[in-house]
């Protein structure tokens, strides 16, 4: 039975999965959305979301702790400073997945994760040649 196994392993071992949705997490962070397989997405989405948790939280536990899941600094500035505060009157739901068909190439189901609030940022931080 597979009670309280809420991970999606994404075919990798724990380190490189989590190095994988930190990796997911900054490039979010930085660009606003970005597009991905349907399943990284869902996978990226509670990880994104209790970093906005942190960012509303806002202190310096609370930063440590994201430094500590991210590993980049200037990622964290960036929540701390634009995307937590944006998102400081919503309950959740701060990220949402729109699906977009599958790949040319493997036919991999594909997907945009953006940030909900934060809609003229996410458009401006994307290039159209995506």
């Amino acid at each position: 039975m597979r009670h309280r196994k809420k991970t999606v392993k994404l075919q990798r071992d724990a380190a490189h999965r989590r190095s994988l949705l930190a990796n997911l997490a900054c490039s979010l962070i930085e660009h606003g959305r970005i597009k991905t397989t349907v399943a990284k997405a869902k996978a990226l989405r509670p990880v994104a979301e209790k970093m906005v948790t942190l960012a509303k939280r806002g202190d310096v536990h609370a930063r440590r702790q994201a430094i500590a899941f991210l590993r980049q600094k200037s990622a964290v500035k960036k929540l701390f400073t634009e995307i937590g505060p944006a998102c400081e009157d919503r309950q959740g739901g701060y990220c949402r997945i729109t699906k977009l068909g599958a790949r040319m190439t493997d036919s991999a189901p594909m997907a945009y994760i953006e940030w909900t609030d934060i809609e003229d940022m996410a458009v401006a931080g994307t290039s159209e040649d995506e």
